[in-house]
């Protein structure tokens, strides 16, 4: 079994969506004065690699902390689709996938690797990345599916302002991550992935720690 971190890391300097604060660790206890480290943190839910609940975009949707269990313990496949600036995921690059590698299996976590995570550190990351169309996003939801992931920082194009896959998926249910990282590590189109967030009540979404499980057998 190999065991895959496809989490980014938070810092002070990571890259955040435009308009969200940067985060700040604030120093509020030390070993010398109180016998013990100790800082708060502040930062947006939406921060590095997260979870969105489908609340974000769906006032009648569930909230992060209703979310159970067993869909963030999920077996997912891998759809290595690399995109440029500004191209979306197409519902033809899937059937393609799916052509050679087999149905994608209704209710199953779907995780796109298009190569963008590779310019987290670029000006362009948030307003030129690649995403997933309408008639993606459409044919994801005919198949009940649980999660869509993608090493990008949105699920929507860095074009389309109106978040009209966010609200397409939320609105069915389905649970968003975004900024997964490491994805080309994962040498298996299917894999088990677990994604957890903190229980926040009430909460949009958390930032998370995304581990992938891959089968070496």
């Amino acid at each position: 079994m190999k065991i895959i971190d496809l989490t980014l890391t938070i810092s002070q300097t990571i890259p955040t969506f435009p308009g969200s604060p940067k985060p700040q660790f604030i120093s509020w206890s030390k070993i010398k004065k109180d016998g013990y480290n100790l800082e708060l943190l502040f930062f947006s839910s939406h921060t590095g690699t997260h979870l969105d609940a489908p609340y974000h975009f769906n006032e009648n949707g569930m909230k992060i902390h209703e979310i159970p269990l067993e869909r963030l313990i999920s077996d997912a496949v891998l759809l290595k689709i690399k995109k440029e600036k500004n191209q979306s995921i197409q519902k033809s690059d899937i059937i393609k996938f799916e052509k050679t590698y087999g149905k994608i299996q209704n209710k199953s976590t779907v995780i796109f690797f298009t190569g963008w995570q590779k310019n987290l550190k670029k000006a362009n990351y948030f307003t030129e990345n690649s995403g997933l169309s309408i008639s993606a996003v459409t044919y994801l939801v005919s198949k009940n599916t649980n999660l869509v992931g993608i090493d990008s920082p949105s699920i929507d194009s860095g074009k389309n302002k109106n978040f009209l896959a966010h609200k397409i998926l939320s609105k069915n249910n389905i649970l968003i991550a975004e900024n997964l990282k490491n994805l080309d590590k994962i040498s298996t189109q299917n894999f088990k992935l677990l994604v957890l967030p903190l229980k926040l009540k009430n909460a949009t979404g958390s930032s998370v720690r995304a581990i992938a499980f891959q089968n070496t057998n």
